[in-house]
Parts: C-alpha cells; sequence; structure tokens
C-alpha cells in the first residue's frame, strides 16, 4: 500500500445500510441490476450482422484495434484496409458486426464486409456525381488491372491508366489511386473506371486556360513531343500545338526529324488556333526571313545558276539554287529535241545540276530554268551540219502511215516519206521495212529551218534500178515470176533483180482455164512499163493467147493461098492440089486448138 493511503484517512460511507448487507437484503441484488443495466446502456446498443461505425485505436503490421463502443474492442486484419494507406488511429471507419462474443468472448468485426453492404450504393453514387474516388490496383488482368472500390473489383482497362501508353503494368500493382467510375453494368455488376479521366479533365482546364491567352503571331517556347511524317507536335506547356511540315523550313522537308528532334526545345509562332476544336497550328520557318528576300539582287535573266533537283515530275523537275528558293525547268527545256519525254529521263532526285535562268519574278517568287541552253542550238548551223546530198545514220524513232520519223542527234529529226524507203518494193507500212530503235542510212533531201524539219531519203543512196529496168522489162518481153500475194483486184509477182509486177486476174488464167494460184511459179508477159510510175505490168495468159493469134493468123494466110492457087492453069493443078490439101489439113488442126483453148 502506498504512503499516500496509509496516511490519507478512510471513512465509511454514510448511508450504507450494513445491517440489509448482513442479512442479504434483496434490495442489494436490486441496485446490482439497476447498475448492471446501466452500465449496458452505456456501452450502447449494438446488434449481430449490423454494420456501424467505430474509431480506429491502434494499427500494426497485422491487425487494425477498432472501438465501437461495446465492453471489448473489435480486431480487424490489417489487408482490409489496403484500399486505404493513409489510414492512421483515431480515424471513423464502418464495421460489420459478425459476432458481438465469440468463444474466448472477443467481439468479431469486419471492415470488408461493411464496405461491400454499401458499396454497391456508393458505386453508382459516385458515378452519378462525376465524384473521385480512390481505390487500391490488387493485379493485373488481361487488358487491364483490378481496382478494389468500396469492396468490389472494378475493371481499369489499360488504355485508362494514363494519358501516355503505358508499356509496364505490374509498377502499379499495390499501389492506391484516385479514379473516376466511367462505367456500370447494372444486370452484370461490372464496374470500369478510369484514372485517365482525371489527367485529362485537369489538362482540359489547362487547355482553356492557356488557349484563352493566346493570339496569332505570339512566340511561345515548346518542346518537341512526337515527329510524325507530316509535321512536329510541339508541348506548349500543357496544350499540343502542330507544326505542319511545311511550315518547318523555308526549304523543301522530306522527313520532319531532318529539322528537329525528340525533346528539344524551340521557339514557334502561332499561326493559327481554334477553341472549339482545340487544335493549335504553329510555324517554325515564320520566324526567319523568306530566302526569296535575300536572293542576290544582281541575279537576272540569262545568268548561269547551280542547284540540287529537290522534286521530280513527269514535266519538269524542281531545282534549289538556294535554301528555299527553286526554279522549274520544264521538260521542253532540257533538250533541244521536241520528241514528247518525261523529266525523268534526264534527270532525278540529287542531281547537281547547271541551268540558265530564264524567267525570274521576285514578287511572284517565280523562277524558271533551262539546261538545253547550255549547249549550243542544232539548228543553228543546220546547213554546214547537214547539207543536202549529205549522208548519215539516223536512229528510227516513230512511224506513221506516211513515212519514218528518225533523229539524226538530239534535237535534230528528219522524215523519211515511205515511197523514199525503196526503188523496188512496194511498202505498205515502215514497219515492213524496219523498226524502231533501229539504225537506217539516210540522205540529206530537203532543210526546212524554219520549221525544224528535215525531208530524209533512203533509197537515194542507191542508182535507181529502173533505168536499168526499162531495157530489161520492155514491153513484150517474158520473165519468169512467182506469185507473193493474192488479192481481189490481182496479184503481186516477184522478178528478178528484186523488182515486182502486177497481173490483174483475166491475165492469171492458165491455159487450162484454172487460175493461177499463191507461190506458183510461171512465165509472164510485160505488156505495160512505166519508168517514172515505177510500174510494171504483166500478163500470163498473154503469153499462149498472142501463141494462138499467130497461128490463127498463119491459118488465114494458108486459107487465102489456096484460094489463089485455085483461080491458077490447069497446068499447075497437080502441083495447086497437093498444097491446097496440105493448108487445109494445117487449119483443120488450128481450129481444134482454138476450140480447146475457149
Amino acid at each position: 500500500m502506498s504512503e499516500e493511503l496509509k496516511n490519507s484517512p478512510i471513512s465509511p460511507i454514510e448511508d450504507f445500510d450494513w445491517e440489509a448487507f448482513e442479512r442479504g437484503d434483496s434490495k442489494k441484488n436490486e441496485s446490482y441490476e439497476t447498475l448492471e443495466a446501466a452500465y449496458d446502456k452505456s456501452l450502447g446498443a449494438i446488434k449481430d450482422k449490423e454494420v456501424t461505425e467505430g474509431t480506429v485505436i491502434s494499427i500494426n503490421k497485422r491487425e487494425v484495434v477498432v472501438n465501437i463502443g461495446y465492453k471489448s474492442d473489435g480486431i480487424i486484419p490489417y489487408n482490409e484496409f489496403r484500399y486505404n494507406p493513409d489510414l492512421k488511429v483515431g480515424d471513423t471507419v464502418e464495421v460489420f458486426v459478425e459476432n458481438q462474443e465469440d468463444r474466448k468472448g472477443q467481439l468479431v468485426l469486419s471492415h470488408k464486409k461493411a464496405r461491400t453492404a454499401k458499396s454497391w450504393d456508393r458505386v453508382n453514387q459516385a458515378l452519378e456525381n462525376d465524384e473521385i474516388i480512390k481505390g487500391y490496383i490488387k493485379c493485373r488482368t488481361k487488358g487491364g488491372m483490378i481496382v478494389d472500390v468500396f469492396g468490389i473489383e472494378a475493371f481499369l482497362p489499360g488504355s485508362q491508366i494514363d494519358v501516355k501508353p503505358i508499356r509496364d503494368y505490374d509498377v502499379f500493382v499495390d499501389k492506391t489511386m484516385e479514379f473516376k467510375v466511367v462505367k456500370i453494368n447494372q444486370e452484370y455488376k461490372n464496374v470500369v473506371v478510369s484514372h485517365k479521366a482525371l489527367i485529362e479533365a485537369e489538362l482540359e482546364q489547362q487547355r482553356k486556360d492557356i488557349i484563352a491567352k493566346l493570339e496569332k503571331g505570339q512566340v511561345l517556347e515548346g518542346t518537341v513531343k512526337n515527329i510524325t511524317s507530316y509535321g512536329v507536335f510541339i508541348d506548349l506547356g500543357g496544350v499540343d500545338g502542330l507544326i505542319h511540315i511545311t511550315d518547318l523550313s523555308w526549304g523543301r522537308v522530306n522527313n520532319p526529324a531532318d529539322i528537329v528532334e525528340p525533346n528539344q526545345t524551340l521557339n514557334v509562332v502561332i499561326l493559327d488556333f481554334d477553341e472549339e476544336k482545340k487544335r493549335i497550328a504553329l510555324g517554325l520557318k515564320q520566324l526567319q526571313p523568306h530566302p526569296w528576300d535575300k536572293l542576290d539582287e544582281n541575279l537576272k535573266v540569262g545568268d548561269k545558276v547551280t542547284g540540287k533537283v529537290v522534286v521530280m515530275t513527269d514535266y519538269g523537275a524542281f531545282v534549289e539554287i538556294a535554301p528555299g528558293v527553286e526554279g522549274l525547268i520544264h521538260v521542253s527545256e532540257m533538250s533541244w529535241s521536241q520528241h514528247l519525254r518525261s523529266a525523268q529521263d534526264f534527270l532525278k532526285v540529287g542531281d547537281e545540276v547547271e541551268a540558265v535562268i530564264l524567267t525570274l519574278d521576285r514578287d511572284e517568287r517565280k523562277m524558271s530554268l533551262g539546261i538545253k541552253q547550255l549547249k549550243e542550238n542544232p539548228w543553228d548551223k543546220i546547213e554546214e551540219r547537214y547539207p543536202v546530198g549529205s549522208k548519215h545514220t539516223a536512229k528510227v524513232r516513230n512511224f506513221t502511215n506516211f513515212g519514218v520519223f528518225v533523229e539524226l542527234e538530239e534535237g535534230v529529226d528528219g522524215l523519211i516519206h515511205i515511197s523514199d524507203l525503196s526503188w523496188t518494193k512496194k511498202i505498205k507500212h515502215p514497219s515492213e521495212f524496219t523498226q524502231i530503235g533501229a539504225d537506217i542510212d539516210v540522205v540529206v533531201l530537203e532543210i526546212d529551218k524554219d520549221n525544224r524539219r528535215l525531208s530524209l531519203g533512203h533509197k537515194q543512196l542507191e542508182d535507181n534500178p529502173w533505168d536499168n529496168f526499162e531495157t530489161i522489162y520492155t514491153v513484150g518481153s517474158i520473165h519468169e515470176g512467182t506469185i507473193t500475194e493474192l488479192l481481189d483486184k490481182g496479184a503481186v509477182i516477184s522478178l528478178p533483180y528484186g523488182v515486182e509486177g502486177f497481173a490483174t486476174p483475166k491475165h492469171l488464167v492458165k491455159e487450162d482455164g484454172t487460175p493461177a494460184k499463191q507461190d506458183e511459179k510461171l512465165q509472164f508477159k510485160v505488156i505495160e512499163f512505166n519508168k517514172d510510175a515505177k510500174r510494171i505490168i504483166l500478163s500470163h495468159s498473154r503469153i499462149f493467147e498472142d501463141e494462138q493469134k499467130a497461128e490463127a493468123r498463119k491459118a488465114k494466110k494458108a486459107t487465102a493461098k489456096a484460094a489463089a492457087a485455085e483461080e491458077q492453069p490447069v497446068a499447075q493443078s497437080s502441083n495447086v492440089e497437093k498444097t491446097t490439101l496440105g493448108d487445109i489439113d494445117a487449119l483443120a488442126e488450128l481450129k481444134q486448138k482454138l476450140e480447146k483453148g475457149e
């Protein structure tokens, strides 16, 4: 016993009824029950399977002790509070009374069941009020994460974790984060939450604040956020803008990565913005003077410049003579040739070229160039290069029905008329004589300098064989020929020395009355020769017809001679009679031949 108790006076309770206490009076029991009831009432009324509130009185790694105003405190496993890492002593929490007193006399509580009992209502309320709630990320799952929200397992899609793509989901496991409920399936009790929605909402407010302060022409500092094939996205401090590829440089840009690099800080100018669509167009080249303004003032038409081919089209090539200053070389200014050709036949992207300025418009910032002007125009001295009568080798470029177009050199073309291809052959189309791309020998027949035309010939390289044919294929002469082509109007006959003749159908009938056939070799008589028209008309029928006519004339003469002999004196009758009979036999034989021929 302490000294204080020893020294303090002890006095009995004045109104204590000792006699009743000794007797065991029932009043004592009544007083005890009253006291017990009052004690029970002071503990508060609780029932099993109900949700109530309690106060955290202690926390350790395994348990949380909660006082709900009952005669004993309840112990709850700490893992039921994992979703709330900020839990501390003195916090008020909801608990579910499992059992007021177990076999050990311990009050059994559950925080998880308390949350579950009201969780569905709270989740729906959070969705309805667009409320920000906390959740504990329990684990990964296919396509996202499982989040504990009010004791309900909600799904967090991977795309809703952050505004940026997430590669490693595991870093979020066992973390408590803020979320918004974005979707609830009432039938299947599925809940979808999003953390990205919170970030977007915050960024949206930042965008509104920044856009409200923007002005066209304003220069801002930004950071390269993303590089694409069509431009560069710049982070302006909470809002993104786009520098289109055409606004990166005054020169042509094939790849934006050649101009800027990721995370690079640079100044940009605002070209345009749309508050509703939240689009901001930025420019980088506009912060620098236009290259045309710096172009040499002394540069003029006729000057030579050098540059690099940056773009090719079918109609020409764009050459950059200085960064941002380009000129067009039209395909017609690439060669003195008048052939229709593509610019790709002369140049390609990346070629370094020298050219002559043809036109220069500084106001419109346009320039046309030419490269053919660096070479002498071959038509300026065409009479000296290709005088009439000179012989050359040309290349076949194209055909027409009336002749062959050939190229003597780059820019110098000529035409060989179909009638000037061969002295002897009848050519229907030039493709029968030569082919495109082939070399052909020619002689210059005529020069038209004003229209840049040369008349050429091929057959003139040889003497005119018709001068000799005139002595060979005389009218009435007979020659062996082969039928090379049968037509409705007659046949083409190949004769010796490479010449051809023509026979009409009536002159192709053979002696037996049948017509001549293709590739048949027969004797033909020349019935017409025209040197100027280079025409030989032939006949096979005329050969035996003329023989028959000769025999008929001979028979006629014999008949006349016999008639005259009858008028001679009788003395000569024996001789006359002999002669007359012979002539009569000959006449009869000729008549039979004529009948057979008919």
